[in-house]
């Protein structure tokens, strides 16, 4: 087990803890530093340069039984070509103010071996999950080799903590593929109803086209899981992506993930989708639409640099009284010009979708990577991305990270909670990469974005984690947001979208964005009868 010296700052959808809420931190707290890892720690994966010490792709969790213990799990040495050399933990127990890093043994640069289940050159889309009974959870993908070519493996890797994130079980493989199937986007859940009950959810691409859910589950706190089976099959040249599942208060568990259609004879689709399971996974309901998605993904305004933004990829939180809230980008508020921030709710346990709105303060720049919890009373926040103090140079790109924050989920308060920072330095992993989501958990009243940015100017360390524990964030930290003269507060309403016309322009460019989220996400892969693009 790779244990390190612990780090942090001066002195992480996640979920939610209640009990005594920490102090508020004064700022960001930097979470992460310089790279642990040896250099060719992956025994020569053969795959070019790792970004060394950049951290990407945060995920958070708070322990219901003490709101201290903080988890946050990332994607330590971002591969360009796909992946990173293996994922990291940080664990606080003083409520996010300082923290350390240890990690479970996924692959090669983080102990793992043939011996303990974690003999892989590579791991990324790290996710964490609590039990009720404190016991932490984390999930991985874990690869070697190159995805669907001769002599590769990947795996779907699940690890169990039960110190709040210092030590972790070696890993349960819960399905393994060879050359002939690529295993992605999972996510892991421990149903906070029960603590025997922990649930994983992905998608499963095969060489020859389609992309089911698949699904497995442990009833004995992580020690052992079911066989993976699928729950969800869309069927010929179609997939899944982005599977996440939430548990309602009454247990009822809901899968919420993007379901595409990749018939090359017309222009892809992709639509966010929920289905529902009443006898906790044994059986699934039939698929209810949310939304089309109608995302163009983003880039650099200037230079035209692509930002790797996980365009379709949305989130989903559940609230207290067994309500949904969902957020992604979406180009449908400013006619398909860019993405904006989509907000829909569900007050039935996913039954029904309200239509989206755009909650994100400015629609004259594009906004990206939305992320969204509900605390304990009700309160929904979404901390996302935008470009609004971009400039003219082409050579920079500022970006800021904001909360976004309503009771009812139709006026918004916004707080600037990071940045201007420059995105251009960020690692290049088919677009600027800062990953393909971020955390966001709450604690009592406070939000805890969880997040990644970089360090303007350091190449040599061009990316970390931070944590911000705001609460509410005070009014202080509250500002106003390229208001009007006349704004008197904060405070805005929700914005619904006009009628869009799906030209055959626009229809062809929001194909070209699910394509390329697509083979951002898995290398080498094209859909059944699509010519590959020039790289």
């Amino acid at each position: 087990m790779l244990v390190l010296a612990g780090c942090g700052g001066g002195g992480g959808g996640g979920g939610s803890a209640g009990g005594v809420p920490p102090p508020v931190a004064d700022a960001p707290v930097r979470v992460t530093g310089t790279t642990p890892f040896a250099p060719g720690c992956d025994g020569g994966a053969g795959l070019g340069t790792p970004y060394a010490s950049a951290e990407v792709e945060p995920m958070i969790a708070v322990n219901p039984r003490d709101a201290n213990n903080l988890v946050g799990v990332w994607q330590q040495d971002r591969w360009p070509s796909g992946a990173a050399q293996g994922l990291m933990t940080g664990a606080s127990f003083d409520g996010g103010r300082t923290w350390e890093r240890h990690a479970a043994p996924f692959s090669r640069c983080t102990g793992g071996n043939a011996a303990n289940g974690g003999d892989y050159e590579r791991a990324t889309d790290p996710w964490v999950s609590f039990a009720p009974d404190g016991t932490a959870h984390q999930i991985a993908l874990a690869v070697r080799g190159s995805s669907f070519q001769p002599g590769s493996a990947n795996a779907i890797l699940a690890s169990r903590s039960a110190d709040g994130g210092r030590t972790w079980s070696d890993p349960v493989a819960l399905r393994i593929d060879g050359s002939d199937a690529f295993n992605d986007k999972e996510s892991i859940t421990a149903d906070p109803t029960d603590s025997r009950l922990v649930y994983a959810t992905w998608d499963r691409l095969n060489a020859g086209g389609g992309g089911p859910t698949w699904f497995s589950r442990s009833t004995d706190g992580g020690r052992t899981w079911e066989a993976a089976r699928r729950i969800y099959d869309p069927g010929t040249n179609r997939q899944t992506i982005n599977n996440q599942i939430v548990v309602l208060p009454d247990g009822t568990l809901v899968n919420f993930f993007t379901e595409l259609d990749q018939t090359a004879a017309a222009p892809r689709t992709t639509t966010l989708t929920v289905i529902r399971s009443l006898d906790k996974g044994v059986t699934w309901s039939a698929p209810v639409a949310i939304a089309e998605v109608l995302a163009l993904g983003t880039a650099d305004p200037d230079a035209g640099t692509p930002i790797r933004d996980g365009a379709l990829l949305g989130a989903i939180a559940a609230g207290p009284r067994g309500e949904l809230v969902a957020v992604w980008q979406d180009a449908r508020f400013s006619g398909g010009v860019r993405d904006a921030v989509a907000f829909s709710r569900s007050p039935d346990g996913g039954l029904t979708w309200s239509p989206p709105v755009r909650v994100n303060r400015d629609p004259a720049v594009p906004a990206f990577m939305p992320s969204v919890t509900v605390r304990s009373d009700g309160t929904v926040g979404v901390g996302y991305y935008d470009l609004r103090n971009n400039t003219a140079d082409r050579a920079t790109l500022p970006t800021d990270y904001w909360l976004a924050r309503s009771a009812d989920g139709v006026t918004w308060t916004e707080s600037h909670v990071d940045g201007p920072f420059d995105l251009a330095i960020a690692p290049d992993a088919g677009g600027l990469f800062l990953g393909d989501y971020h955390g966001l958990a709450s604690i009592g009243d406070a939000f805890v974005p969880f997040y990644a940015r970089t360090n303007d100017g350091d190449f040599a360390n061009r990316t970390d984690i931070f944590a911000f524990v705001a609460r509410a964030i005070a009014a202080a930290k509250a500002t106003r947001i390229a208001p009007a003269a006349d704004e008197p507060d904060l405070a805005m309403k929700a914005q619904a979208a006009a009628p869009l016309e799906l030209t055959a322009e626009l229809r062809q460019r929001l194909s070209a964005s699910v394509l390329r989220t697509l083979q951002r996400r898995v290398p080498g892969w094209i859909p059944p009868g699509v010519v590959p693009a020039p790289r």
